[in-house]
């Protein structure tokens, strides 16, 4: 949660969860290349799910409590383990312009991605901290897209200490949620979109961006946004935004059932990212335990804890580790979190007609030039049988699909060839099969690629230019764009790192596999440096890295005027997949900035 108060006195949350979003114009002023100024878990007992009596009121059509799942608290607190370890490995923080928010970023996003979610990396290219990381946002492709519910929480923590309840516990709960959604599969009334967000410890900048990113139409489908913030905090009560709302009647009925007695969050009125939402006319409510203010001795008589003691004693500080969370009340928070998601977007009707999608093996493995074969089964499930299309996506570049035949009755199979060419790189891809007839159902398949193969002189590396968006470059993706006081070797776009002059570091890391069978291959960039610094000392470094293993350290005593075409020799990483990472680091005063251009990876 963000330490400064908004001011939030007269708003008032729009009642109705249809309610027609309001009209927010996009922050348009750049943002100064200013980094921001810094600023062992509780056992509890295990919750299960509400009773169907207690809200019954609020049931949907085909939709009951008892299907919303019990979230098994324990794989929430080992999200928790890593992001602590994250941050310890990074300065002790996960600050949004930190590694240890980018690394938070990753865990997050492969996780999400290994699931079936649609993720994106939204980089905060205006209102945000210099050097903030990216929001996430992941979606799950199922159910009525012009119907959306948004949960969402900040990623980021502030520079003191890890941010484990603020707001690890939050984004945690929802990571967890979102993997049970996946592993569960149910049938969907609506969309459910996650939301993980950058820079909120420095106003909130990151879920503003995303709202102000937002077209009237894509805002107006949006019926309801849900916040968590600090959900498990040791000396907490319960807390919902907007209590009395339309949107917060699940989550209130979830924890009512509990007999928890929930209060309105006042302490949390526009402190989190519910409120960029809520400026923006969307319905907005959210779980929090409390932050600094103190347990009254009412509340402390009706939840437990001690009265005139700060709900959370840890804000803000380094001790809000792993140790500095109430499991309980995460449990009841993250159960309530997946109640409300099933009450609103998901439903028991079954389709009338349904089948099932599956691959038998599910696995290959070829050498280059080479193809596997694997059955892919269908039964009718439920109702008639249907004709299902078959189709298949994630082939990398030199990999086909077919099926024979491409399309089958429910009950049928189809012979599926998975053909490579020569110079197909060697490694591991998840294909995804998609079955597509009233209803589509998906099934995985994993080919590995093996052996030496040929080599096919190739560029390697995807927009080298930075002309093409940031994708797929990952790290400090803020970097990229047509910046001005700078400017690019060709095209409008490139990457500048660094150029605060102040402590900070930047990366962009891009993974490719070298193909085997290439006898060399050599990395190119245009670099261009400029500096304040008059000295002959290096304080402010540029390093290229495959992996862990710096390959090349530029500085300030290198800075020249134009680009100069920098090249180093992978030759030795041929066969290997790879991650190169550029790396900026300046000390605490004069800048100097590396701008990067035109990076390309050449085999031959």
């Amino acid at each position: 949660m963000v330490f400064r108060r908004f001011a939030v006195a007269g708003v008032s949350l729009a009642a109705t969860i249809g309610a027609a979003a309001l009209a927010v114009a996009p922050t348009a002023a750049a943002n100064p290349r200013t980094h921001p100024p810094h600023s062992a878990i509780s056992t509890g007992q295990t919750v299960r799910s509400a009773p169907a009596a207690a809200v019954n009121a609020l049931s949907v059509p085909g939709t009951s409590v008892a299907d919303a799942p019990d979230i098994d608290v324990a794989k929430v607190q080992a999200h928790l383990t890593e992001l602590n370890a994250i941050a310890t490995r990074n300065g002790g923080n996960r600050k949004s312009s930190g590694q240890g928010y980018r690394d938070s970023v990753a865990y997050v996003k492969n996780k999400l991605q290994a699931a079936g979610y649609t993720v994106t990396e939204q980089p905060c290219t205006s209102g945000c901290a210099s050097g903030a990381g990216p929001n996430l946002i992941a979606e799950w492709p199922q159910g009525d897209a012009t119907k959306v519910y948004m949960f969402g929480s900040h990623l980021d923590s502030v520079g003191a200490g890890p941010g484990i309840n603020d707001n690890g516990s939050g984004s945690a709960a929802l990571l967890e949620t979102a993997l049970t959604l996946a592993e569960q599969h149910p049938a969907m009334a609506a969309r459910v979109r996650f939301g993980w967000w950058t820079d909120e410890e420095q106003g909130l900048n990151g879920s503003d961006f995303y709202v102000g990113s937002l077209s009237s139409t894509e805002r107006s489908k949006i019926k309801a946004y849900y916040n968590f913030d600090m959900i498990a905090s040791t000396n907490g009560g319960y807390f919902i935004n907007h209590v009395n709302s339309t949107a917060a009647q699940p989550m209130k009925a979830y924890w009512d059932s509990l007999n928890l007695q929930p209060e309105e969050n006042t302490e949390g009125a526009g402190r989190s990212d519910d409120y960029s939402f809520e400026q923006a006319g969307i319905p907005t409510s959210g779980y929090a335990m409390g932050a600094s203010a103190r347990k009254t001795s009412a509340q402390a008589a009706k939840w437990g804890g001690t009265a005139s003691r700060a709900y959370d004693p840890c804000y803000h500080q380094s001790c809000d580790t792993t140790g500095n969370i109430n499991a309980t009340g995460l449990n009841r928070s993250v159960d309530g979190i997946a109640y409300t998601l099933w009450k609103l977007a998901v439903t028991n009707s079954t389709p009338a007609n349904d089948f099932s999608l599956a691959t038998s093996p599910a696995t290959g493995s070829v050498d280059p030039g080479a193809s596997a074969t694997s059955t892919v089964s269908t039964a009718t499930t439920s109702g008639s049988a249907q004709t299902v299309q078959l189709s298949a996506t994630g082939a990398p570049a030199g990999v086909t699909v077919s099926f024979n035949p491409s399309s089958v009755t429910s009950g049928s199979s189809s012979a599926m060839t998975v053909a490579t060419t020569s110079a197909t790189a060697p490694g591991t891809y998840p294909l995804t099969i998609t079955g597509t007839g009233s209803v589509t159902h998906t099934t995985t398949y994993t080919l590995t690629v093996r052996g030496t193969g040929g080599c096919t002189a190739q560029q390697l590396l995807t927009n080298g230019g930075f002309e093409s968006g940031t994708t797929p470059w990952t790290g400090d993706t803020g970097t990229i764009g047509a910046h001005a006081g700078q400017s690019a070797h060709s095209g409008s776009r490139f990457a500048w790192l660094g150029g605060y002059g102040s402590s900070a570091t930047d990366t962009l890391s891009q993974s490719v596999t070298v193909p085997a069978g290439c006898a060399k291959a050599t990395l190119t960039y245009w670099l261009h440096i400029d500096t304040g610094e008059s000295d002959r000392v290096a304080y402010d470094t540029f390093k290229v890295k495959v992996g862990s293993t710096t390959l090349t350290t530029l500085s300030n005593t290198d800075a020249a005027s134009g680009y100069t075409q920098r090249t180093v020799d992978l030759s030795r990483y041929v066969g290997q997949r790879i991650t190169l990472t550029f790396t900026a680091t300046e000390d605490a005063s004069l800048q100097t900035s590396f701008v990067v251009d035109d990076v390309a990876l050449q085999t031959g």
